[in-house]
């Protein structure tokens, strides 16, 4: 199997189950969360590159304007989607932020198209215009945009595409994005702590530890992904990426109880439709490839 896409199959199966890392620290407020998540992650990318010896980069980056401002729009992208998604889904919307995921594979193709001048067939367009009208139901018969899901979907969608086309590898990059948030972060921790409101380490024994291995359970799948970014098309990464959205909205269904009701259900499934029609056109189209194609 290609090895891009182990390394995407296990970022976005690490990304399925993570609702239940954020569940167990549920009483932590969601900023403070993300707080960690970027002091920690910085300080587990820093400790991987220490062992690595991998310095080399970081002058020339420090030297190319364009990287980096890649890299802390990059950076931005990543403290956006986290936020989001950490609130949501201690505030009992999984469900909802699985819908951004569920999206997601379909926006890489637009995006591909747009800025990677990927070419679609007939058969790709048609999911994407089938998931259009899915979203437009639910904004219909939710009243309001879906906008848990479609914040999810756009940041991380243009993270993916802006890390496709980035010229640093996957670790540096995460190493710079999140350098970038740092400080902020630090200073925020800082001030949580001088004003009493700090959760770490004055909450429980489990709450101080999985605060602590936010580094380890964000820089893990996103090491993962970037590495994958750079080895498998959009539109590859978009097929695989089916894993996390649906362990998600199984985990929020059936495991912490959130309604899916009867207007969730035909949205839903309409955008399920369209990933459907969107995969098998996939498999036709590679198939066809390898019949067509001469043997090596």
């Amino acid at each position: 199997m290609n090895r891009g896409i182990l390394y995407a199959v296990g970022a976005y199966f690490l990304w399925g189950i993570f609702p239940v890392y954020w569940k167990l620290i549920h009483v932590v407020p969601a900023i403070e969360i993300i707080a960690h998540r970027v002091v920690w992650a910085f300080l587990f990318v820093l400790l991987v590159v220490s062992i690595r010896k991998d310095w080399h980069w970081v002058r020339p980056a420090f030297r190319a304007p364009r990287i980096l401002f890649t890299f802390s729009l990059t950076g931005l992208l990543l403290f956006i989607n986290w936020l989001v998604y950490v609130w949501a889904v201690n505030a009992g919307y999984i469900v909802d932020a699985s819908l951004g995921y569920f999206i997601n594979p379909l926006v890489n193709v637009v995006l591909g198209v747009l800025f990677l001048r990927e070419r679609l067939r007939l058969w790709q367009w048609i999911p994407v215009g089938v998931a259009a009208l899915g979203v437009l139901y639910l904004t219909v018969s939710y009243g309001a945009l879906p906008w848990i899901g479609l914040t999810l979907a756009f940041t991380f969608g243009t993270y993916g595409l802006l890390k496709k086309t980035a010229q640093l590898s996957s670790i540096h990059g995460f190493a710079l994005e999140t350098g970038f948030l740092f400080l902020p972060a630090f200073i925020y921790l800082l001030g949580l702590e001088f004003t009493g409101q700090a959760a770490f380490p004055h909450g429980s024994e489990l709450e101080t530890i999985l605060l602590m291995l936010t580094g380890v359970a964000t820089g893990l799948p996103l090491l993962l992904f970037g590495a994958a970014a750079r080895l498998v098309p959009l539109s590859t990464l978009g097929f695989i990426q089916y894993i996390a959205p649906t362990l998600q909205f199984l985990i929020g269904v059936l495991v912490y109880g959130e309604a899916f009701t009867p207007s969730r259900m035909v949205g839903f499934g309409m955008i399920w439709v369209a990933l459907l029609i969107y995969s098998v056109d996939g498999i036709l189209a590679r198939r066809t490839s390898l019949v067509v194609s001469p043997a090596d």
